[in-house]
């Protein structure tokens, strides 16, 4: 009898519940039962502080120092930061999580079975006479089984998606050793040409003070007045300037190549300087066959094949699981119960068709929505492959000019040097103006400085070229050293 009291006082309270004005309802739903709110500032403009100390970040782990002190060859820069560099550990985690993906899609080949172990009490009533049984306590284990047995190619679809998906991936792997490597070339020949250019800056801040030597000379002798020897403590003053500067972006340099490389930037790093200038080589393919080459060779550009061809097998099985499917299934269980009833078994085994009808139009949208995603990753494909067929066309302009580039800039440089040194001979003979040798060793200097630019933009162009391909040169990497 308090049964059915509860139950009549639980109509009574959902009838009142719906003659509640709707505003009520409205004010109702928009309170915040669990104060959610307060954990925000109540104003955008606020600033947000945390009541509670917030988690504190956890340093990477410090890398492997080089085992000689000897300064690093790019090889070994490019060996090391493949080995150190977080990209890399993130990109071949990435791969492996796909790999696990397919995993996941082929365990739907497989059968369910599921095991499960229950214990029960209750009171039965018999639903023809209203007999009230006294009460019962039943357990007892129970296995599951369930199959599908055809799906109209559902789940090869969904594993056909989960592999390309797998190759994307590994692919992307590839290109991010190839971010990698570019990242270094780019930082290792900014160092070297930096440090090429601090010599430049000593060698004409030496210049210099040889030319306000002479200047102070000659106005003893009375040859130059005292405007000139200011000239020349002018001239000495911006070098010092220049040699600072430069000696500034060089340590800032070093810093972004150790970062690139996977080391603390305030530690120490050596590298190997060239030691001569670029093997300047022709370009004996052509350009279409580079074209051709990066369709191949470049990883990014087959992993967008692969990812869009993932995308319409995902299409595929969307539209698919909206078919009928026949699905087997059964069960068996043992119930004992904890008086003196006799326990049993009990088998079940069966076949069904399921026939989706209707699912709330939640099929069409699903197929709309994978057919629009594959549709885009179709898009970022074409995307991509635009977008490689002019980096190959720049990077391939650019080393040819960069090629040409250093020839003009080796003639200018000898013809400074030449200038420079006959003008202070003619100067400390007395004979020429300062203005004269000032802007005879500026020309000198600024020539050196573009022979320095022509070797990095050279350098770099090939970089680029390679990269735009995808024919880095990637050492090759144990599994130790992930």
């Amino acid at each position: 009898m308090q049964r059915y009291s509860r139950l009549w006082l639980a109509l009574i309270a959902l009838v009142g519940c719906s003659m509640v004005a709707p505003s009520a309802w409205s004010q109702y739903w928009q309170h915040d039962p669990f104060d959610t709110e307060s954990k925000t500032v109540p104003a955008p403009g606020m600033r947000w502080e945390s009541s509670r100390p917030l988690p504190a970040v956890t340093a990477p782990a410090s890398p492997a120092q080089p085992s000689h002190a000897a300064p690093l060859s790019l090889a070994e820069l490019t060996e090391f930061a493949l080995r150190n560099n977080p990209k890399t550990r993130q990109a071949w985690y990435g791969a492996r999580a796909a790999a696990a993906g397919v995993g996941v899609e082929r365990a739907d080949l497989l059968p369910q079975i599921t095991a499960s172990y229950g214990l029960t009490r209750v009171q039965p009533i018999s639903a023809t006479t209203g007999t009230v049984s006294s009460w019962q306590t039943r357990y007892g284990p129970s296995l599951s089984l369930g199959y599908v047995l055809f799906d109209f190619g559902v789940r090869s679809s969904q594993i056909q998606a989960a592999e390309y998906r797998l190759l994307a991936s590994n692919l992307a792997q590839n290109r991010v050793l190839q971010d990698v490597v570019l990242l270094v070339e780019q930082a290792y020949y900014q160092l070297i040409g930096v440090e090429a250019l601090v010599r430049v800056n000593e060698q004409s801040l030496k210049n210099n003070l040889t030319v306000l030597e002479a200047a102070q000379k000659r106005r003893e002798s009375g040859l130059a007045t005292v405007a000139d020897v200011y000239r020349g403590e002018t001239q000495v003053a911006q070098s010092r300037l220049n040699l600072t500067r430069s000696r500034g972006d060089f340590e800032k340099a070093k810093g972004q190549l150790a970062n690139a490389v996977g080391l603390p930037v305030a530690g120490t790093l050596r590298v190997q300087a060239l030691s001569e200038s670029p093997q300047i080589r022709e370009i004996t393919a052509s350009l279409n066959e580079l074209l051709e080459q990066a369709k191949a060779t470049r990883p990014d550009l087959v992993a967008a094949e692969a990812q869009a061809r993932a995308s319409r097998a995902a299409a595929n099985a969307t539209a698919n699981a909206g078919l009928p499917s026949i699905e087997v299934a059964g069960l068996a269980s043992r119930t004992s119960f904890w008086d003196d009833r006799p326990s049993g078994n009990s088998y079940n085994l069966g076949l069904s068709l399921r026939i989706p009808l209707f699912t709330g139009f939640r099929d069409t949208y699903s197929v709309r929505q994978a057919e629009a995603q594959a549709a885009q990753a179709e898009a970022a494909r074409d995307l991509l492959y635009r977008q490689t067929q002019l980096d190959v066309w720049q990077s391939y302009y650019d080393l040819q000019t960069a090629a040409s580039g250093t020839t003009s800039t080796e003639a200018q440089v000898k013809s400074a040097e030449q200038t420079a040194q006959a003008t202070l001979a003619r100067y400390q003979a007395g004979f020429g103006s300062i203005l004269d040798l000032i802007t005879a060793q500026q020309d000198e200097s600024n020539a050196r400085v573009q022979r320095i630019q022509s070797y990095l933009d050279w350098y770099t162009a090939l970089a680029r070229l390679n990269y735009s391909i995808g024919m880095n040169n990637i050492p090759a990497v144990t599994s130790e050293t992930k």
